[in-house]
Parts: structure tokens; C-alpha cells; sequence
């Protein structure tokens, strides 16, 4: 593989996607090969069939590596349904006033670092701020004066059954020299959200398909992250349930109602399946797909409540992922029962601009500055 490009594995709550890609210009990517495969997914913290996301994930990277792209090793996105976060506050006290060095900031890295034990393995860590005697906060204290460096030290760690399950799929590989494993929030936090709104803390919703995260952003790192096993695919198996039809047919009326519109009471929406004409009232479908996104509401209402570090009431909700752009005015209704402003975001990057591709692009980028 060109020593400019890198190879990445995102793993949706539906989907996983391989990746090969390298910087183009201004901001841009290159993207040399995309290969997906869907599987059953993952909840509560576990893969739903582990034979299904081994399966998927040797697809995706023996299409990968069959397309000649001489790929070496792979940037491994983490799901939050496999990470614990820790935040640590740590104080290097020095005798008298000095220049901070790097060699300080690692070394406060290092006192900070919880212990790693069979369950969980620390995979990545950053320090979302530090603070100077003079109570500055600052990003890099690198060549500022102070006789002491406080730092907000953020860590990282992966389940280690899912690490296991991940290296058993690798190990089919011989190509494959090394794994690395980024985590996807971390990822989507220092891609998709502007430095001036990590300063002053910002809070990013990954609407998923199955799983969804909830992350508080602050500086180079996260304050607070929930995930929780709720997504746009559970509202159309709530959609299902109600109106007793398949599967498919729920995913289909998803994307034909505008929640925003104001059709006649007389207004009917139809989806022919495998020869059966299934009709039902706009209204009706409506009201149900309300319902759903309710209770989504409610665990975001319940994860703000959770955090209490910071007030972020008067912050808008930033909201990317695949389950954003399904429903027509999704993010109008969100804003509606959450009280609060709802910002959709994606890559701003020309065909990528979607919400869909944030959790890839992002650890695109995130893995060609680790290249680096």
C-alpha cells in the first residue's frame, strides 16, 4: 500500500465498512476502495451473532486486500457499546516557575493512566484541557511558563471480548500485520466538531440504526459518553408491531412521511410488497413514528440529566449517523421535545456530505493523523 493511504474498518450497528483512502487537497479524501457488508449487529453491549460480524468483517477486508491495494494493517473503529470512558484529574506540582515541555505533558499522561485489567484495555487517551498556576486553561501548555500542570486527562478503553472476537477475525489474515483501534466517538468529536464549539463543551448525538451515542465534548477529548441500544431500526420495528406488517414494509413508510407536512385527513401512503398492497393513513403513520422518536427523546433527556460536570442546557444538540436523514423532519421534531436547538452535521466534503458517512470519514482522518 502507498505509505500516503491507510485502511480503515467502521462498524455500524448494521453495517460494517472497509475503507482505503489518503488526503487529497483542501480538506479533502481520496478514496481508493469501499467495501460493505451487512450483519445482525450489536446491543446491550453485545454482538448479537458473533458468526455474523466475523463473517462480515473477513468480507470486507478480503475484498480489501483482493483489490490489490497492498494493505499491511487496518484502524479498527470501536462502537461505543464497547468502550468505557474514564476522565482523570491529575496536578504536576515543580519547584518553581519552569517551561513546560511535552516530556511534562506525557508525564502527566502517565500517572493518570488506569490500570489495564482482563475486561477492558486503554486503546487511546488525550488531555481535553490543561490548567496553568495561573488558572489559564489552555489546549497545548507546551513553552508556557508555571510552576505547576494540571491536566483533564480523558482515557479510553475497549472491551476485551470484543478485542478477542476482532483478533480471531484478523488472525485469517496474514497480510495483515498490525490492527489498531480508534474509538468512533473520539473520532466523530475531533472531525465533525469545530475546535471553537469543543472549547466551550458541545454535545454530539450518533443516531445509529440499532445503537445511538450521547457525548459530551470538551477541548481534545469527552467529557461524558452514553450509548444505548435504541436507533431508527427500532422504529420501524415499533412501526411494524403496531400495524402488524413486515419489516420491510416499516423501513419503507419511513422514508415516504414528512413529519412536517400538512396533508389532507384523507391522505394515505401505499407500499406494494411481494405482490400485497399494504395502505395505510399519513396521519396514522405519523402519529406512530412520533411516538418512536419520543422515547429516543427520553434516554437523550435522561443522559443530560446524568451529566452533571458542566450546564449544557443552552447547548444545541449536534446530530449525525445513518438514522438522521430517514424520516423527513427528524430533526425539527427532536428540537421540538427536547426544547433545545438540534444542528444535523456531516463531513462537509463534496458526495460525503451526509450524515451517514460521519463515522467513516471521521476515522479516516483520525487514522491518517495517527499514520502520520
Amino acid at each position: 500500500m502507498r505509505t500516503n493511504c491507510v485502511a480503515i474498518l467502521d462498524i455500524r450497528s448494521a453495517e460494517i465498512t472497509a475503507v482505503v483512502g489518503e488526503r487529497g487537497v483542501n480538506g479533502t479524501f481520496i478514496i481508493k476502495s469501499k467495501y460493505a457488508s451487512a450483519y445482525d449487529g450489536y446491543a446491550e453491549g453485545e454482538l448479537l451473532d458473533i458468526e455474523s460480524f466475523v463473517t462480515a468483517v473477513c468480507d470486507v477486508v478480503k475484498s480489501t486486500l483482493s483489490g490489490g491495494s497492498g494493505v499491511k494493517s487496518f484502524y479498527v473503529g470501536v462502537p461505543g457499546e464497547f468502550l468505557k470512558l474514564i476522565n482523570v484529574d491529575k496536578v504536576l506540582s515543580f519547584p518553581s516557575a519552569k517551561k513546560i515541555t511535552s516530556a511534562d505533558c506525557r508525564t502527566l499522561i502517565t500517572l493518570s493512566t488506569p490500570q489495564d485489567g482482563e475486561q477492558w484495555k486503554t486503546i487511546r487517551h488525550s488531555c481535553l484541557y490543561y490548567v496553568l498556576s495561573d488558572k489559564r486553561k489552555v489546549i497545548d501548555p507546551v513553552g508556557a511558563i508555571s510552576d505547576s500542570l494540571q491536566g483533564k486527562c480523558c482515557f479510553y478503553q475497549c472491551n476485551g471480548s470484543f478485542i478477542g472476537i476482532l483478533s480471531e477475525a484478523f488472525k485469517r489474515f496474514k497480510e495483515i500485520t498490525s490492527v489498531n483501534l480508534i474509538p468512533t466517538i473520539c473520532a466523530e468529536a475531533m472531525y465533525l466538531v469545530p475546535p471553537e464549539k469543543r472549547d466551550e463543551c458541545a454535545i454530539l448525538f450518533d443516531f445509529g440504526y440499532i445503537s445511538s451515542s450521547y457525548s459530551v465534548i470538551c477541548g481534545n477529548g469527552i467529557l461524558y459518553s452514553e450509548s444505548f441500544s435504541v436507533g431508527i431500526g427500532h422504529i420501524a420495528f415499533y412501526l411494524m408491531q403496531e400495524l402488524d406488517i413486515p419489516f420491510e414494509v416499516a423501513s419503507t413508510f419511513l422514508s415516504t412521511v414528512n413529519l412536517n407536512a400538512k396533508e389532507r385527513l384523507s391522505s394515505t401512503e401505499e407500499c406494494v410488497y411481494e405482490g400485497v398492497t399494504y395502505k395505510f393513513s399519513t396521519a396514522k403513520l405519523r402519529d406512530i413514528i412520533r411516538d418512536g422518536l419520543d422515547g429516543i427523546c427520553a434516554t437523550i433527556e435522561e443522559c443530560r440529566q446524568s451529566f452533571s460536570g458542566r450546564n449544557i442546557d443552552g447547548k444545541p444538540l449536534l446530530v449525525t449517523g445513518e438514522g438522521i436523514k430517514v424520516v423527513r423532519g427528524t430533526a425539527e421534531h427532536l428540537a421540538g421535545r427536547l426544547v433545545k436547538g438540534v444542528e444535523v452535521i456531516a463531513p462537509n466534503i463534496p458526495y460525503y456530505d451526509k450524515p451517514h458517512f460521519s463515522s467513516t470519514l471521521s476515522l479516516l482522518d483520525m487514522a491518517l493523523d495517527d499514520a502520520k
